[in-house]
């Protein structure tokens, strides 16, 4: 469970804790200039960067203005959205932090402040931290979601970012969309990844350890039956760092299992207990962090169970929180982050270690403005050319935006549309159904939408299309299986990523209530209600069990946008909501 701020208090007043009380992050820095500049502080670094998706260039990437906490989450991080997310942490408002960390003003602010990320960018940051910490000070983390999510990543099977990782120079990384290649393409990765490629919960089938076709991978721990390290030591400025590895512990069940069919995953934080106290037996490290691709709400749940964790650094749910969540457990305080996605952040926790215990600390989630960072040119020269072979291709340009184009949101985003609007005509389908995916990046009004947008918001190596008939009942029953795996009262059942949008059909929600109850007045577009036993025509993508008959969605996008020409959504489908109402999970919802 997360601690009320007087617990908070008194618990990190006995350590300093600046930076995560609210404001004290911020109240220093006047100018933008000052951005980048991070007092040295303590004697180990850890860098954490988490879900890019692939994209290796600069962005642009709106923050949600929908992120709902329901039940214990209620108006806590990271269920946080706009004026209520920087009155939180004390955020100013009105800047480029505000741009950085919400959604507000974001048209006007982006034209302001430029594109976000970009690998080039990035590292010219890393190295700069690096620098200012002193060689071997610091660690670079990375959280996973990174070799997949762009056109080049699935041309290439991850390669390109397999590589741009190595030149960046994280050290250690654990996976989720990693494992959405076939299980060679995952092996011969990570056997080229320079790093350590840490999972403590993805384990080998029994009935496949006995003639396991890795066997002669350098991961694989046939004894414990785990498929990779759990674990890696590193030494940083003299003290020992232990770094676990919590994969997404939900990969057979939201990606296809028939990719990778001999490993199992779970949260198994059972098995992560007897890791930490294996390390802190047997390794007698200064300092035990998890890099973990859980989602916030299952590391923050994971730090109320399992002891003797310093720090968790988490990835998943694309959550850019600027502060660190304290969180109490039997032993003692976890602390609990989350950096955000699309390579727009990097978060920056010190640590003063003494006497073999983490005494104090700083954190700070840094944007990655590219107009406030050169560009690395060894980065730059090492983009330039994994992109050549496909440049044609990803700059082909298919129509204009005339409005912002994004997807992150608990239920439907801009862009999202275009795609559900895409699947009902190509398919002349009544109904379409897209995933509720959160990696995808944002289009400006008036810029260009290329292949290489479409990419970004669809590139899986499962992206098949289907049309199908469906009940009006079995429509209701998937709405009502994603809503509850978003708004599951117990952490452990929810698996990340957001409702699925639907394109011509509108329906009423309660996240509030129990499963089975929270979708009700399913319409058509024209208002017609739907009829749990009659059958409707339905278009989708991203089937997770057997492979779909229809073209790859990229191509139907495509298709539609070079006819349509110029793009403005008609209509959002989004769900008219209820009793959510003064929630600080949601903003400026024209629906609810």
């Amino acid at each position: 469970m997360t601690i009320s701020r007087r617990e908070f208090m008194r618990l990190v007043g006995m350590a300093g804790a600046a930076g995560l009380v609210p404001g004290s992050a911020f109240a220093s820095r006047k100018q933008p200039s000052d951005l980048y500049e991070v007092p040295k502080f303590g004697n180990v670094t850890l860098m954490h960067m988490t879900d890019c998706h692939a994209q290796l260039n600069p962005i642009y990437f709106r923050e949600p203005n929908v992120n709902l906490g329901i039940g214990y989450a209620y108006g806590q991080p990271p269920h946080l959205v706009g004026k209520a997310l920087l009155d939180h942490f004390g955020v100013p408002g009105g800047g480029i932090e505000e741009h950085a960390f919400t959604y507000l003003n974001f048209e006007e602010a982006a034209r302001k402040y430029g594109k976000v990320g970009g690998f080039a960018h990035l590292r010219t940051l890393v190295k700069k931290l690096r620098a200012d910490r002193g060689d071997g000070n610091s660690l670079l983390l990375d959280g996973g979601d990174t070799w997949q999510g762009s056109g080049t990543a699935y041309w290439t099977r991850g390669k390109d970012m397999v590589g741009a990782c190595n030149l960046l120079g994280v050290d250690v990384m654990t996976g989720h969309w990693e494992f959405t290649y076939l299980d060679e393409e995952v092996i011969s990765n990570v056997n080229d990844f320079k790093g350590d490629f840490v999972c403590q919960n993805v384990n080998v089938k029994e009935d496949a350890l006995f003639d396991y076709e890795f066997a002669d991978f350098k991961g694989f721990n046939e004894d414990a039956g785990l498929a990779f390290k759990p674990y890696t030591m590193k030494t940083v400025n003299g003290m020992r760092v232990a770094v676990i590895g919590q994969a997404f512990p939900y990969t057979p069940i939201a990606n296809p299992s028939r990719f990778i069919p001999h490993w199992t995953f779970g949260i198994k934080d059972g098995q992560m207990q007897n890791i930490v106290n294996l390390v802190r037996e047997t390794e007698k490290p200064d300092v035990v962090v998890v890099v973990s691709h859980n989602g916030m709400d299952v590391d923050l749940k994971m730090a109320s169970r399992v002891t003797g964790i310093d720090a968790i650094f988490g990835g998943h749910t694309h959550d850019g929180m600027p502060g660190a969540v304290p969180v109490k457990n039997k032993n003692g305080v976890t602390l609990v982050t989350n950096a955000g996605s699309n390579g727009k952040f990097l978060g920056v926790m010190d640590f003063d270690v003494k006497g073999g215990k983490v005494r104090d600390f700083r954190y700070r989630l840094l944007p990655v403005f590219s107009n406030m960072l050169d560009a690395d040119q060894e980065m730059t020269d090492y983009i330039t050319k994994v992109r050549t072979p496909y440049k044609t291709q990803l700059e082909e340009e298919l129509a204009v935006a005339e409005e912002v184009l994004y997807r992150r949101g608990n239920f439907n985003g801009t862009f999202d549309q275009v795609i559900c609007d895409a699947l009902r005509e190509v398919n002349d389908a009544q109904i379409s159904l897209s995933p509720g995916f959160r990696w995808g990046t944002t289009v400006m009004p008036g810029q260009k939408i290329t292949m290489d947008n479409v990419m970004d918001q669809t590139c899986i190596t499962y992206p098949e299309t289907y049309r199908r008939e469906m009940t009006g009942a079995d429509i209701k029953l998937i709405l009502e299986d994603v809503c509850d795996n978003l708004f599951n009262k117990d952490p452990y059942y929810q698996q990340g990523g957001d409702m699925v949008r639907v394109g011509g059909l509108d329906y009423v929600c309660d996240p509030t209530g129990d499963f089975g109850k929270r979708i009700s007045n399913m319409t058509l577009d024209d208002g017609t209600p739907v009829d749990a036993d009659k059958k409707y025509v339905v278009a989708g993508w991203a089937t997770v069990g057997s492979k779909a008959p229809g073209a790859p969605i990229w191509e139907q996008v495509a298709d539609y946008l070079r006819l349509k020409r110029t793009i403005k959504i008609n209509k959002l489908n989004t769900p008219k909501l209820v009793n959510v109402k003064g929630n600080p999970g949601i903003e400026n919802y024209a629906n609810g």
